[in-house]
């Protein structure tokens, strides 16, 4: 597994950010289960997450959130999981009982501790201040600590609300801009991508990497490495190593 992990920054912590896509209140209710998932992996991994943002949805579950997950090779593991995540299931919000498709899109960053590698232009950011959303007592509730930078040449939009002052926001949002930032030059460097990141492209059909069938049938399957399991349960459960370490393989087997 360390010779599969043997990319720049696989060894970092990650930025773990799970976006709603087609599908509405149920994409937030999908997004609130991916998130269960990842936590319960990251929880039998050894590793610790922290909330960096979140955005609840209108009616129930999540529309977005990021978190901080640490550990040693979080991102070379996690990496595995960008793209778009298909879930389809009789709808627990639809009164006759009808099977809905809903989408999900993951992307992860790595949290990068070179600071020097990525230079950015404060004159190229604009910066934002809000009160932040949900629990957090009444500092959170009452005071514009929540911080929004956005990178005026591409586009590029982080968000934090998670610490108490708005100088710890301003710091964890730029660690996360050059993460995305490196990304992006990662993805140009090896043409894989056409877009710099799954969310700017659509979140629905054509886009998916993994899919979940919980009704008719159990079946979880990545489209790209073609590994499935009929145990659907233990994958929504956190149990997705194998789909990571088939994933690590195949990208390998790619790469020669």
């Amino acid at each position: 597994m360390r010779t599969l992990l043997g990319e720049s920054h696989d060894h970092c912590s990650a930025y773990l950010s799970i976006y709603a896509g087609a599908g509405g209140t149920e994409s937030c209710d999908w997004v609130s289960m991916l998130f269960r998932m990842y936590g319960r992996w990251v929880e039998k991994s050894g590793y610790t997450q922290s909330l960096i943002d979140v955005l609840p949805g209108e009616e129930a579950g999540i529309k977005r959130i990021t978190v901080l997950v640490k550990g040693d090779y979080v991102y070379g593991y996690l990496k595995s999981e960008i793209g778009v995540h298909r879930l389809v299931r009789i709808s627990p919000f639809d009164a006759n009982a009808r099977r809905h498709t809903s989408f999900a899109a993951v992307d992860v960053l790595p949290e990068i501790e070179e600071e020097e590698e990525i230079e950015i232009n404060e004159n190229e950011l604009r910066v934002d201040t809000y009160r932040a959303s949900g629990a957090g007592g009444q500092h959170v509730n009452k005071t514009s600590s929540a911080v929004r930078i956005t990178h005026i040449p591409t586009g590029i939009v982080v968000q934090c609300q998670s610490e108490r002052s708005q100088h710890q926001n301003r710091r964890v949002a730029l660690s996360m801009l050059k993460a995305k930032m490196y990304q992006i030059k990662e993805k140009e460097r090896e043409k894989e991508l056409a877009a710099a990141y799954d969310e700017k492209g659509e979140i629905a059909w054509g886009h998916q990497i993994r899919s979940y069938v919980l009704q008719p049938y159990s079946l979880v399957k990545d489209l790209r490495t073609d590994k499935e399991t009929g145990n659907t349960q233990a994958v929504l459960d956190g149990e997705i190593d194998e789909f990571m370490e088939a994933y690590l393989k195949w990208r390998m087997a790619k790469a020669r």
